[in-house]
């Protein structure tokens, strides 16, 4: 397989968080299959092809020894995305990491590759869509390391919690368009109506329906 090449993405870590309950989901979301192939699979192959560095964050490490991954377990003992990203950022070697969670099947390269291009001066590149921000497919610098640090230690995991203290740039609607006309990118499966909804997209997409 030839790798992908990219002169934005190539000097960043990339970082997979795997550390949900998926009590809503009541399996775990990372190994659902869409299209035939496990998520989990579809994303550290993704990640290979565009980062140097790929990190997964989980607290269940034995799970996905199977990957060619470098594997890390959360530093602080507490079921929270925002522990998963600081973990990442702390472990990765880069100055700058792309982060998403182990249910998303449409990642797409291209706005990876456009949400990276577009970081300078900035700590955060993150969608801020019409259901709100989407933390979980952005871009974190190290330097959200301490503010991250120090909003866990008040007991707040809410990760929009810090962003007034780094400097931020929203991902519009109309830019993602741009890059991903579906708007599929940043979706997630979290509930059977999730993975039914993505399902059924997926053969209207195909042609394969009545």
């Amino acid at each position: 397989m030839n790798k992908y090449v990219s002169c934005t993405t190539s000097a960043l870590t990339g970082i997979i968080l795997a550390g949900g309950k998926n009590i809503r989901m009541g399996e775990n979301k990372a190994f659902i299959r869409v299209k035939g192939r496990r998520i989990i699979d579809r994303t550290a192959e993704l990640f290979h092809e565009l980062f140097e560095h790929v990190i997964l964050v989980t607290n269940e490490p034995a799970t996905y020894s199977y990957l060619n991954l470098e594997i890390v377990v959360d530093l602080i003992p507490e079921s929270s995305a925002l522990i998963g990203i600081y973990t990442g950022l702390f472990y990765a070697a880069t100055p700058y990491c792309f982060i998403v969670a182990c249910d998303m099947p449409f990642l797409n390269r291209k706005v990876i590759d456009y949400m990276v291009s577009i970081r300078k001066d900035y700590d955060v590149v993150i969608p801020v869509l019409d259901d709100g921000y989407h933390p979980i497919h952005a871009l974190y610098s190290r330097r959200c390391i301490t503010p991250i640090k120090q909003l866990i230690r008040t007991g707040n995991f809410k990760i929009t919690d810090f962003f007034n203290r780094v400097r931020v740039r929203k991902v519009t609607p109309e830019e993602l368009r741009a890059v991903d006309p579906p708007m599929k990118a940043v979706l997630n499966i979290n509930t059977p109506e999730d993975l039914e909804r993505v399902e059924r997209q997926e053969k209207l997409d195909s042609g394969d329906h009545p």
